[in-house]
């Protein structure tokens, strides 16, 4: 019986790092298409990546205020519909996560990062932003997808300009 028990908890710890794996993907791929939000994006993908009974929101006073809350995946997907204009909502348009904990169990997993968004929009304003994301995914149709998702702004500021043509600070050589 030994053997046996070794062999499952074995298999069980396989089945939660390839189910790790897959959230990373998931959630790799969801941010992507953000990144990448216009009116040629494949929003039929961005959606399949959401639950069928999905929530999707902005947490906190400022996010709130500007995304609000949207209760499954065809609200979901009607919400990204308005970023699908031309000319593109973002001219520039980049997501980095960070600190990442993912926590599998059974159909369910719980993960958290933290991003910081650098963007600039039709308009020529710029604007970075952090905040913490707080998702929850679910097992549904074979695939890992977004149950819930939460983010809630850190902090957000505008920016004058990402690029500079300033030299860079590096040490002399000697």
């Amino acid at each position: 019986m030994e053997v046996e028990d070794r062999l499952e908890r074995l298999e069980y710890r396989l089945w939660q790092l390839e189910s790790e794996h897959a959230i990373r993907v998931c959630m790799n791929r969801y941010m992507q298409l953000c990144d990448d939000l216009g009116v040629n994006s494949p929003l039929d993908e961005l959606a399949g990546l959401f639950t069928e009974n999905a929530v999707w929101e902005g947490k906190g006073p400022r996010y709130e205020k500007a995304f609000g809350g949207y209760r499954g995946r065809e609200a979901i997907k009607a919400m990204f519909a308005t970023y699908m204009v031309d000319p593109a909502h973002f001219v520039l348009n980049v997501h980095f996560l960070t600190s990442e904990l993912i926590q599998v169990r059974e159909d369910q997993a719980d993960a958290n990062w933290i991003m910081l968004q650098t963007s600039t929009f039709a308009s020529g304003a710029s604007h970075l932003n952090s905040a913490r994301l707080l998702v929850r995914f679910a097992s549904e149709g074979g695939m890992w997808r977004i149950a819930h998702f939460q983010t809630e702004n850190l902090f957000s500021r505008p920016v004058t300009a990402w690029a500079s043509s300033a030299e860079l600070p590096v040490p002399m050589k000697g």
